[in-house]
């Protein structure tokens, strides 16, 4: 399970994010791509808009639920 306290600076305030623990997959830029970006290195992925409809809120928890490392988190 993501931690809170944990999160990657470049993630936006909101209820998705992504922690320290990610490995750079690329699973959720992929399942969400209007809601996660890999940052400048390329080393881990954050949450650069919160979602804003049913559908990248869907895409958002399947991106959550898929994460081998269990490094995405919802506040929600």
């Amino acid at each position: 399970m993501a931690d809170k306290t944990n999160k990657i600076s470049e993630n936006v305030s909101g209820l998705f994010y992504v922690d320290d623990q990610c490995i750079g997959c690329r699973l959720c830029t992929t399942a969400a791509p209007n809601n996660f970006k890999m940052n400048d290195n390329e080393s881990t992925a954050y949450v650069y808009k919160q979602p804003e409809n049913n559908e990248e809120t869907h895409d958002c928890e399947s991106a959550l639920d898929e994460c081998p490392v269990d490094a995405i988190g919802n506040d929600g």
